[in-house]
């Protein structure tokens, strides 16, 4: 399976000033067969530590953590020669074992010779409960859900290696293809597990029933993570999510998830959600200023879920959608286009998506994200259809002289906008680099 991450890892074990390595993101995406398939590819051997349900290797982190006695423990573990420079010494699900994050420190200080990758979900909601972390003294890689380019080298190579070419009137030639491929994304979406089901079998009921085992999961994650109080009240926000998203106006609306809920009550929720990389928070702000970060409006926001298939699971997408033409690029008013756009910007480690809307009017502009030194505006359109008077407005108003539609049109440079295809969202960050260039 092509993880673009790769590359990220293979030049981390190269780097002579390398540190200690954690990999984060939500369950099941691909974090431990990173891992080890760098460990497979690049190491002679791999000593893989899992902490969940290890008590024997949480006691050893609970003594000293002393490099020389803990990878004498992690050798006899593993049997191998953990400690050796050619042995990947693969931590995982290091979320049960704090101490063990603690420890990367002293691996920095005293054996940056160890190649040593951490890996775990719910991270980010265990460094806010007192966790010490090792600062400065770690590198980090976010994983995310395969990208629509990583599951096309899943299932079709020949569109992948059509995108490689970053030739858009090419890319155009095959555009039906492109879409079959894209609807079956949208319904597919990027969790490993589901992709490498439909890749092996072609069967969508197969894909559907992984996808509802992995929401289990999750639900299962909030009670044993969560205070009970807590855990309800994340339950109500994860299941609100869809609902919220398939509204004409997506900002995310306190009442909509229990009548009468105030900010106050769920604000925690929300934040053990995005922590945990099940939601994805993209805030509003009031102009198109650099940095982009400097106008956040903190009050409104959109959430959006980790995965576009997962999305279609927790709301009940039929099947039948897939088979029915471009109905499946309207379901939920467009929420599910959206739902894929934020999830290719943010799986480029580049993007920070934020939107923007008109205080006292409709107007809204889907996406904008800061990129060399320019903001740019996105507008998303489910197909075809590109009228549209936002975009064009808000450029006016801001004096943008370069704005982005992602569309299922075909490629088309108009100057003050360009339209990319959907299904090529591979080319950006740099799209306007990339046709300077041609």
């Amino acid at each position: 399976m092509y993880r673009s991450l790769m590359k990220d890892l293979t030049s981390w074990k190269t780097r002579p000033n390398r540190k200690p390595l954690i990999l984060q993101g939500a369950r099941q995406v691909g974090k431990t067969w990173l891992a080890l398939e760098l460990g497979r590819t690049e190491f002679s051997q791999v000593a893989h530590v899992v902490f969940l349900d290890n008590e024997p290797m949480k006691a050893v982190f609970e003594g000293s953590l002393n490099p020389t006695r803990l990878l004498a423990a992690i050798a006899a573990e593993t049997s191998t020669r953990a400690g050796d420079s050619d042995v990947l010494i693969v931590l995982d699900e290091v979320q049960e074992c704090p101490r063990a994050l603690t420890a990367l420190k002293l691996f920095c200080e005293q054996r940056p010779d160890t190649p040593i990758i951490a890996a775990g979900s719910l991270l980010g909601v265990a460094l806010h409960n007192g966790v010490s972390f090792p600062v400065g003294k770690v590198e980090h890689l976010d994983v995310y859900p395969m990208t629509f380019y990583e599951y096309l080298r899943a299932t079709d190579t020949t569109l992948a290696d059509l995108l490689d070419a970053s030739d858009l009137t090419l890319v155009d030639a095959y555009s039906e293809r492109f879409t079959d491929a894209l609807r079956s994304y949208y319904y597919v979406g990027g969790m490993p597990e589901a992709v490498a089901a439909y890749a092996e079998t072609g069967d969508y009921a197969e894909t559907r029933k992984t996808q509802n085992r992995l929401l289990y999961d999750y639900e299962h994650d909030f009670s044993k993570h969560a205070t009970p109080i807590l855990a309800e009240r994340i339950r109500e926000v994860w299941k609100s999510a869809p609902s919220q998203l398939a509204r004409e106006n997506k900002k995310f609306v306190y009442t909509a998830v229990r009548p009468g809920a105030r900010a106050r009550n769920f604000e925690e929720a929300i934040s053990w959600l995005v922590d945990a990389g099940l939601l994805c928070r993209v805030n509003r702000v009031s102009k198109p200023g650099l940095p982009l970060d400097g106008y956040r409006d903190l009050n409104a926001f959109k959430l959006y879920f980790l995965d576009v298939g997962l999305l279609g699971a927790a709301s009940g997408l039929d099947l039948k959608t897939i088979v029915s033409g471009s109905a499946l690029f309207e379901e939920f008013k467009g929420a599910l286009t959206e739902q894929f756009v934020c999830q290719q910007f943010v799986a480029t480690g580049e993007l920070v998506p934020c939107y923007w809307s008109a205080e006292n009017s409709t107007g809204e502009v889907d996406f904008l994200y800061d990129y060399g030194g320019r903001v740019v505006p996105v507008e998303v359109k489910a197909e075809t259809n590109l009228k549209g008077k936002s975009l064009s407005s808000f450029a006016k108003k801001y004096g943008i002289d370069r704005s982005l539609r992602l569309s299922l049109a075909g490629f088309r440079d108009q100057g003050w906008v360009v339209n990319v295809p959907l299904y090529a969202t591979n080319l950006l960050p740099g799209v306007f680099e990339a046709i300077s260039a041609d």
